[in-house]
Parts: structure tokens; C-alpha cells; sequence
């Protein structure tokens, strides 16, 4: 691949309006991605281009987007789409969507528009029947939802049909995200003649069938880091600087904390397993890691993603608490460290973490917290990935947090529910693992895990059930007892506490379901002692009975005896009265 060369170099020139934006955006260069790219797309060819992350791919199908849009004889009216740009999640489109923007200064004739999810669909698509959106930016579940609708007066199919070109970014995760059937439904609703950029990180096997279904004779550029061997195809930039650090699970957060506290000035993504562990540890860092901003986002967040996302790309210094859905294609300003606290469940979004720092020239660092069990993940990595890995000690004079994170517990009960909802969420997702030799559920240590997690007492959960932990010593305390530090929740639960002990008083008494057994033959403590009382009752009974007859017996036996002669009238008036 040649070297990158000057914008106003190449063969194809670009309109000066979009020379002059890529002055105020500060590239003064092209990349190989886009210097192999652009002159493509713009003489309406297909593409299919891999290029390792952060390499500039954005600007690679925004600018021939721009330029054959500005080459079409017949002006885009409003509500006509020239180009439809797919991506995996929100805040790709988000990011790109912004680019995009900051072109759109100098073509005020152009419109530009996003669907993405957390949006009500209603607004999207009053927005857009009313401004109308020339280019539009959007994930696979809105924009399958928008060609859909029939009953909003928009029918969004007819809309694309002056489309020109359709880029779908990050293809190989949009494939492992589950969204090939809504590809396949928006496929079907597009025009066949049309130029198509595929873009991806890495080629696999379903990207292949996605360039032979949605691309005609594309040209597939693939371009590899200077200085790296062509059968050694590293996936990182060269100035990505990968280090691991081996520590006890019941060490780990101590030395997270105090490497944060050591780089407060820089900007940090730390990448947890789950949803739950982001909640939990991002309110502990919030508390441990002074005066510094800490922001959590993961995909359970419904509303509050993008707002999130947008704050914490105008920092200058802080921590962002993430899950795997910042892992790919996000392009977040000078990000110093890419911080892996738990080891992804495959291979490839470890390189993907990584790439969130040393995007486009610029040098960067990643380091991922292994166990000692967990070692063998350093050669994997290094043989499967092409990812060259190198060690950084423990650091010394570490604190020790962890009594603080169950004070902590003890004093707020929604940190207490956080802790054992993460924990619990962390042993599924490791038993769940890619790369199960490696990270072996059976080796796993629950007893440190549950110290590294600061817990009270341990859950209630099938993978601890049947097993002791000796190691782990549960604190002396009630957690019944532990207060929610807002007030209106915590009047809520008690509210709800109430209720319960009402309910258990009234049903006090009653009958009781008893899993595999009649209800009819179901009986209460009540019902056995009515029982044993009859019976008693009955019993009594019975013994008057046969005393009764055994003195009629016995009157008969004297009156026999009276008759025969045996005794005379005077014994047995004696007899007969027992005297």
C-alpha cells in the first residue's frame, strides 16, 4: 500500500467546499484506507475494505458520499434519500452523523437525518416528513422499522428510491449483533442500482456472503500497518502499546483504583463483562477515585446512551465504565488508556477494545487484569490475534478499598443489590466464555471473586450451590436491615414490607399449596388438630360402649342362674347390685 499523500493530490479532485472542511477538521493527510478508498468509491465502484480500527474508514465513505451527491444532474428534493449509511449501534451513528454535520456547514442544500434506538419512532418520523433527510444515518432495527410503517402517512420505501449509495459500516459487527435479517428486509426495499461501500475491521466468512449478495463486482482493498510482514497481519495500530497485569481476583480492584488515582489527568474506557458489573463498579470508582468525572454506559441504558456518550467525548480527563457495546467503531478524542478489567468472551473484541485509543497516527495504551489461572490467554492472544502483549508488575503501596466498598454496601442498600447482581452476572458470563480452556468456571476461585466484589454475604445461585467456601466470611449482619440512602425508595420498600407482613398474617391459618399433592388433601395445622380431637372423641365413646354391654352380659348370666336354681331370690337382688 502506498504511503498516504496530500487531498489536493489525487486523480479525482474533491470540491473545494469539502477540501476546505478537511482543513478545519485538521487532516492534513490521507490515510491508506482512504487514499485506496476514495478514488474508488468516486468512479461509482463497489468496495469492500478492511483496515484495522481507527483508521480513518469514516471519512473514506463520507467524502465520495458527499461528492457524488454533488454530481447528480437532478437536485434531492426533501424527502428524497441519496445515501443510507447502516451501522451497529447508536453511537456510531451518533459519531458519524456528527461528521457528517461538520460537512453539511458548507452544503446548506443537502439534508442529513438519524434513526437510531432510544428515539421515539413517532418524532423520527415527523422530523423527517417535515425537514426531510437527503442522507440519513441510522441502526438495522430503526431503519427496518421506518420502511414498515404504513400508518403514519410516510412511506419511507418510495423515499429511497433515488437512493445513490449505501454504506454499511462495521460490517462484521453488524453480522455478530444478530442483524441480518433486518439487513436482509432493508436489502429487499433498496434500488439495484447503486454504488455500496462495505467496511469492516475483519473479513469472516459472513461478510464474504454479504459482498456476494449486496455488492456487483466489488473491489476489495485491505490494508495492513507499515512495517508489519504480510504473513503476520497484525490487527493493532503500531502505536498501540498492549500490557496485561497478573493479580489475584481479590486484588484487582484495589489496583484499578490505584492506577486511576495515578493517571486522574488522562482519559480512561474501562471495559467490564456486564450491564450489572458496569452499575456497580462505576458507582464504587465514583466514590474511590476523587475529583475526577466518572460516566457509565452499557446497553441496557434505553434514553440516557447517547447524551452520555456525546458529554463524555468533551472531556479532557475522565473514566467512561463500559460494556462491549463502546468496543467497535467508536472514535472517542484522545483516549490515553483502554483499561479491560474483565477479558472479553472472544478474541477479536479484545482488538476491538484496544482500538478505542491510537486512532489515526496517534500513540496509545491498553491493559487488560488477568488471574493467575488466566495466563494462557497472553500466548492466545499473541499466536490467534497477532497481538504483541508485554507485562506490567503490581503496583506497590496499593490500598486497600475493599472494607471501604462494604462499608459502602452497608450504607446504601442499592449499592448492596448492585454488588450481588454483579457478581452474579459475572459468574454467568464466565462460564459463558469463548475461550473456556482458558477460563475454566471449575478452576475459578468464588471465595476470592466474591472479596474482590466486596460482598456482604454470598447469593443464592446455582453455580455455588452444593460447595463451602471456608475462605470467604460472611459480615454479622442482618441485611434485611440495610436502608436505601433515598429516602423515597427506601419509604417505598418499607411500604412494601408492610404489605408482605399483612398478607402473611391474614393467611395465617389458611390452607397452603404443597407442590405435587392435591389441594383437596392439602391439610393445615388446624385441620390435624380438629382431627386428633375426634378421634379422641370417638375412642371415649367406644369404652362406654363396652362397658355398657359387658354388665347387660353379666344381668343375663344372674337371671340364668335363678332360674335354674342355682341361687335363690336374696343373692340375686345382691349380685344384680354389686353389693
Amino acid at each position: 500500500m502506498a504511503d498516504p499523500g496530500e487531498w489536493e493530490t489525487m486523480a479525482n479532485k474533491l470540491h473545494p467546499r469539502v477540501l476546505q472542511t478537511i482543513r478545519e477538521l485538521r487532516f492534513t493527510h490521507m490515510t491508506p484506507v482512504q487514499s485506496a478508498t476514495i478514488p474508488l468509491f468516486m468512479s461509482n465502484k463497489d468496495v469492500a475494505a478492511e483496515a484495522v480500527t481507527g483508521s480513518g474508514k469514516t471519512l473514506a465513505f463520507v467524502i465520495p458520499i458527499l461528492e457524488i451527491l454533488l454530481k447528480r444532474e437532478e437536485k434531492l428534493k426533501n424527502l428524497q434519500v441519496g445515501a443510507l449509511i447502516i451501522t451497529p449501534t447508536r453511537e456510531l451513528a451518533i459519531q458519524i452523523d456528527e461528521v457528517i454535520r461538520q460537512f453539511l456547514v458548507h452544503f446548506p442544500q443537502f439534508r442529513q437525518i438519524i434513526f437510531i434506538g432510544g428515539n421515539n419512532p413517532m418524532k423520527d418520523v415527523k422530523k423527517f416528513k417535515k425537514q426531510g433527510g437527503n442522507i440519513v444515518v441510522g441502526t438495522p432495527g430503526r431503519l427496518e422499522d421506518m420502511f414498515r410503517r404504513r400508518s403514519d402517512g410516510l412511506d419511507f420505501a418510495s423515499c429511497v428510491k433515488t437512493l445513490e449509495v449505501l454504506v454499511l459500516d462495521e460490517a462484521d459487527r453488524l453480522l455478530e449483533m444478530g442483524f441480518e435479517a433486518s439487513l436482509n428486509a432493508i436489502l429487499g426495499f433498496l434500488p439495484k442500482q447503486r454504488r455500496t461501500g462495505l467496511f469492516s475491521a475483519t473479513q469472516t466468512q459472513e461478510i464474504e456472503n454479504l459482498v456476494r449478495a449486496g455488492l456487483r463486482n466489488p473491489v476489495r482493498i485491505t490494508v495492513k500497518e507499515k512495517g508489519v510482514a504480510a504473513d503476520r497481519p497484525q490487527k493493532t495500530p503500531v502505536q498501540l502499546h498492549n500490557y496485561y497485569m497478573t493479580c489475584r481476583a481479590d486484588e484487582k480492584f484495589n489496583q484499578l483504583v490505584v492506577f486511576l488515582r495515578r493517571h486522574k489527568q488522562e482519559k480512561h474506557l474501562i471495559f467490564f463483562s456486564t450491564c450489572a458489573c458496569v452499575e456497580y463498579y462505576g458507582a464504587a470508582l465514583d466514590v474511590f477515585v476523587k475529583n475526577v468525572q466518572v460516566m457509565c454506559i452499557h446497553g441496557k441504558m434505553k434514553h440516557k446512551r447517547n447524551k452520555i456518550f456525546t458529554a463524555f467525548r468533551q472531556l479532557q480527563s475522565g473514566i467512561l465504565v463500559c460494556t462491549d457495546v463502546m468496543a467497535r467503531g467508536i472514535d472517542i478524542p484522545e483516549v490515553d488508556w483502554v483499561l479491560q478489567y474483565d477479558p472479553p468472551s472472544s478474541a477479536s473484541a479484545f482488538i476491538h477494545r484496544c482500538g478505542r485509543t491510537a486512532r489515526i497516527g496517534h500513540h496509545g495504551n491498553a491493559l487488560v487484569f488477568l488471574l493467575p489461572m488466566e495466563m494462557a490467554y497472553v500466548n492466545f492472544l499473541s499466536i490467534s490475534q497477532k497481538c504483541p502483549i508485554e507485562e506490567i508488575k503490581l503496583l506497590k503501596d496499593s490500598a486497600d478499598v475493599l472494607p471501604k466498598l462494604k462499608k459502602l454496601a452497608v450504607s446504601d442498600r442499592a449499592i448492596f443489590e448492585k454488588g450481588m447482581k454483579a457478581f452474579v452476572s459475572f459468574i454467568q458470563s464466565y462460564a459463558k466464555h469463548e475461550c473456556s480452556l482458558i477460563f475454566r468456571i471449575k478452576d475459578l476461585d468464588f471465595a476470592a471473586v466474591a472479596r474482590g466484589f466486596g460482598l456482604l454475604k454470598l447469593p443464592t445461585m446455582p453455580e455455588l450451590r452444593g460447595k463451602s467456601f471456608p475462605d470467604f466470611i460472611p459480615e454479622n449482619i442482618d441485611t434485611n436491615s440495610i436502608r436505601y440512602r433515598d429516602k423515597n425508595r427506601e419509604k417505598q420498600r418499607q411500604k412494601m414490607l408492610a404489605m408482605q407482613q399483612q398478607d402473611r398474617q391474614q393467611n395465617e391459618g389458611k390452607k397452603k399449596f404443597v407442590r405435587n399433592k392435591p389441594w383437596s388433601k392439602q391439610k393445615t395445622k388446624k385441620d390435624k388438630r380438629k382431627k386428633q380431637a375426634d378421634k379422641r372423641k370417638r375412642d371415649e365413646g367406644s369404652d362406654m360402649e363396652d362397658e355398657n354391654i359387658d354388665e347387660l352380659l353379666n344381668d343375663t348370666r344372674l337371671l340364668k342362674k335363678l332360674k335354674r336354681g342355682k341361687i335363690n331370690e336374696e343373692e340375686f337382688e345382691k349380685q344384680l347390685l354389686g353389693t
